[in-house]
Order: C-alpha cells, then sequence, then structure tokens
C-alpha cells in the first residue's frame, strides 16, 4: 500500500493550490480519507476528513477555503486551498482509514490505517 502525495509548493498569501494523493496497492472505495497537517514546532492537525457516507469535516480555520474530494475511480483524494494564509504553512499528510459507514468522526479520530509522506506547503510573500 503506497499513498503518494503532491501538489505542495511556495505560493503568496491568496493564492491556490491543490494537493492530491494517490493510492495503490488496493482500492478506495472502503476507505474513509484525510488530510492532516504539521506545522513547524506544532502538533499535527486533522484539516478535513470525508466519509464513504459523504459526510465531510473541515477544520473552522479553512472552512470555506478548502474543499476536500475523492476520486474512487482513480484512487485518488486531493485538497483544494484556496485563499491560502501564511498560517497554513505546514507540511500536508493525507490518510485513509477502513470506514464502516459511520460518518466523518471516526475517521477524523483515527488511528488512520496508512499514512501518505508529507507535502510542503509554504504560504509567504
Amino acid at each position: 500500500v503506497q499513498l503518494q502525495a503532491s501538489g505542495g509548493g511556495l505560493v503568496q498569501p491568496g493564492d491556490s493550490l491543490r494537493l492530491s494523493c494517490a493510492v495503490s496497492g488496493f482500492p478506495l472505495d472502503d476507505y474513509g480519507i484525510g488530510w492532516f497537517r504539521q506545522a513547524p514546532g506544532k502538533e499535527r492537525e486533522g484539516v478535513s476528513v470525508i466519509s464513504i457516507d459523504g459526510s465531510i469535516y473541515y477544520r473552522d480555520s479553512v472552512k470555506g477555503r478548502f474543499t476536500i474530494s475523492r476520486n474512487n475511480a482513480k484512487n485518488t483524494l486531493y485538497l483544494q486551498m484556496n485563499s491560502l494564509k501564511p498560517e497554513d504553512t505546514a507540511v500536508y499528510y493525507c490518510a485513509i482509514k477502513r470506514d464502516y459507514g459511520m460518518g466523518w468522526r471516526p475517521i477524523f479520530e483515527g488511528p488512520m490505517d496508512y499514512w501518505g509522506k508529507g507535502t510542503q506547503v509554504t504560504v509567504s510573500s
């Protein structure tokens, strides 16, 4: 099983980025997905998760700016990030967890089954 995240980079405040996470090894259909991030000197935090039942969680600081999505046919998850702020600077990680259709909370609370290597997002003028 491999999760390969990509799409990070150095952008200016207000810019957009789209993170992708390609999953190989098995189909995503039965897995909830999530994006997490860790800023320097801070603990890792959940950014957004989506359950197979369609329920979605966003942390308050990204609501209205970030959009999580999945394409099971491509076995890929995405995080569209708009109106980026310096405080969004972090290493972003994708992760998946076996999902039994009980909503987003079990996915968010983890533990996640598989993690990808992170991709750096830096927002700076």
